[in-house]
């Protein structure tokens, strides 16, 4: 009989030509088969036997599928979310919008939270999260995506205090908010992809010919919806801070940046200019 761990050696072999973390991903799949989490197979790999089902979750990765959407879940901050391939898989890059915010309000909570392009609900319930007395809405052009959010914001029991709309960004919405958060696509239409993102919608992630069409549809909005010492934290790709920032300064908000882990410029903070 195989053991769990000569089946993870095989798996992690197998895995090693497609995936950047053929070991973490062999542990994620067949704790999923397992109906498990990963630290109890590993603590307890060596009174468990190999699930049926788990060749074939191992074939779908061997095809490049993401991790999270075969497993359907995914952590975020100090979450864990539900994600399909209706929505943008989230990913660490974007919890430095989290980490913004925090810095921005210090001791205070943020009483009204929004959330644009909200896909999987990751931003806004994460923000929720952090600050147990703010309310937020998230927006989605997709109905797929706000029915995932929605399933999310229910599960994390965060059902009363987030509303989700089908809208395209800001229109129609009423501030002001005292954060925005923001992940819009940003990826220019010639890019070549490969990867995980070769599995995800293609709305969440181009943006015209040069990646930025939504921060054009976006920042004309900003000045109306932020309170008077409010912040949006917007997500951009790590070649964009100045195309952005002065797309944002036109309208009048300061803009500052901050890095990721990575050391790249993720995420401008825009707050209304204060009078001279």
């Amino acid at each position: 009989m195989t053991t769990i761990p000569e089946t993870l050696r095989a798996a992690t072999e197998r895995l090693a030509p497609v995936s950047a973390t053929p070991r973490l991903d062999a542990e994620l799949l067949l704790a999923h088969a397992l109906r498990i989490d990963r630290n109890d197979l590993l603590l307890r790999q060596r009174d468990l036997s190999i699930p049926p089902d788990f060749d074939a979750l191992l074939q779908r990765r061997l095809t490049g599928e993401p991790i999270a959407y075969i497993t359907g879940t995914r952590d975020f901050w100090t979450i864990s979310l539900h994600v399909t391939p209706d929505v943008l898989i989230p990913r660490p890059d974007s919890e430095t919008l989290i980490e913004a915010a925090l810095d921005h309000f210090g001791a205070r909570s943020p009483a009204r939270i929004l959330d644009l392009g909200t896909g999987s609900g990751a931003l806004l319930l994460a923000a929720l999260s952090q600050w147990p007395q703010a309310r937020g809405t998230g927006v989605d052009i997709s109905p797929a995506a706000l029915a995932v959010a929605q399933d999310n914001a229910d599960r994390l029991g965060f059902g009363e205090r987030a509303a989700f709309r089908l809208g395209n960004w800001a229109e129609g919405i009423e501030g002001p908010f005292d954060l925005i958060l923001i992940n819009p696509p940003y990826i220019a239409r010639d890019v070549a992809l490969a990867g995980d993102v070769l599995h995800e919608p293609e709305s969440a992630l181009f943006a015209g010919a040069d990646g930025l069409d939504d921060y054009r549809r976006i920042a004309p909005t900003l000045p109306r919806l932020l309170a008077p010492d409010g912040m949006a934290a917007i997500e951009i790709g790590y070649d964009q801070r100045l195309s952005v920032s002065a797309l944002l300064a036109d309208q009048g908000l300061s803009v500052a940046s901050r890095r990721d882990l990575a050391g790249h410029e993720r995420c401008l903070m825009a707050t209304p200019a204060r009078p001279s």
